[in-house]
């Protein structure tokens, strides 16, 4: 760890027993869950934001929607995943938690569940799922997201290979990072929303719905 690391780390907030041994779960399983740094920095921009209702695509096993609602706790949370493995994992760590009321697993492919009938709009939403689907959550959910509301997306670094040449790409991986590719480029320009880049963690996109 190097002097800028150590000094990062020292803002990052003690967590209870319950998130270390979710960390620590999601670490011997190859679980992918937020980086502490972004996961933080995502948390105080919730905190500066305070939505009401959150839309997370992309639960794994329930480590942010609970990092989120205990951040906000006014917020209501639906987090979607469609691993089965992994829901029964989030639906475990979600019901031991302080703030199971107040988040809603729903089981299923977020691409073809169907939120927008069921449940009104939101005031965010966080994308961290399938790297290379990332357009078509953003074309699925953001029209459920109110004026004012911001998309935040995570793991646009992909792990360090979105700033690959492509040709340094692992064969199997290009599809994706080329999709990751157009959608950033895509979503820069797009005049219905003020987005940022923050380079932390393994790359934070936010975009604030115009």
């Amino acid at each position: 760890m190097n002097i800028s690391d150590a000094y990062t780390n020292s803002f990052i907030s003690e967590r209870s027993d319950l998130l270390l041994e979710m960390e620590q779960f999601a670490e011997k399983n190859y679980v992918p869950i937020m980086q502490l740094p972004a996961i933080e920095t995502l948390l105080q921009m919730l905190r500066i934001q305070q939505p009401k209702r959150i839309l997370e695509v992309g639960s794994a096993i329930g480590y942010s929607a609970i990092r989120m609602a205990e951040a906000v706790p006014e917020c209501h949370i639906i987090t979607i995943e469609r691993d089965e493995a992994r829901i029964a994992n989030a639906k475990d760590f979600i019901a031991r938690s302080a703030v199971a009321n107040r988040i809603e697993l729903v089981e299923g492919d977020a691409l073809e569940v169907d939120i927008a009938s069921s449940h009104d709009t939101f005031d965010a939403v966080f994308i961290d799922a399938a790297k290379g689907q990332y357009q078509k959550f953003f074309d699925k959910y953001s029209p459920l997201v109110k004026q004012g509301g911001i998309l935040y997306i995570d793991n646009m670094y992909m792990h360090g290979l979105s700033d690959l040449d492509m040709k340094d790409v692992p064969r199997r991986k290009r599809t994706m990072i080329r999709n990751l590719h157009h959608f950033a480029d895509w979503v820069i320009q797009n005049e219905d929303y003020q987005s940022t880049f923050f380079p932390i963690g393994d790359g934070l996109l936010v975009c604030i719905k115009k």
